[in-house]
């Protein structure tokens, strides 16, 4: 049997998965504590019928490199 990995790569052209709250914390090697401060501070969480939060990936890391270059742009005190 296809491990997850393994099936994501099998997914058609175009198609993204998204991804759990435990899988973007496994990700990012964080807690669920962090993701929902990161989620209260303005992380990207996308529409789902289901239980649970989805992720895109792309868009958490696009959040993180914007919060990074702001974090970095500003003066240090």
């Amino acid at each position: 049997m296809p491990t997850k990995a393994e099936r994501r790569v099998a997914l058609p052209a175009g198609l993204i998965p998204l991804l759990t709250q435990r899988e973007i914390e496994t990700y990012y090697g964080v807690s669920d504590w962090q993701i929902l401060q990161w989620i209260k501070q303005g992380m990207p969480e996308e529409p789902f019928a289901g239980r649970g939060r989805r992720f895109s990936l792309a868009r958490c890391e696009a959040w993180h490199a914007e919060r990074t270059s702001l974090e970095t742009a500003l003066p240090s005190p």
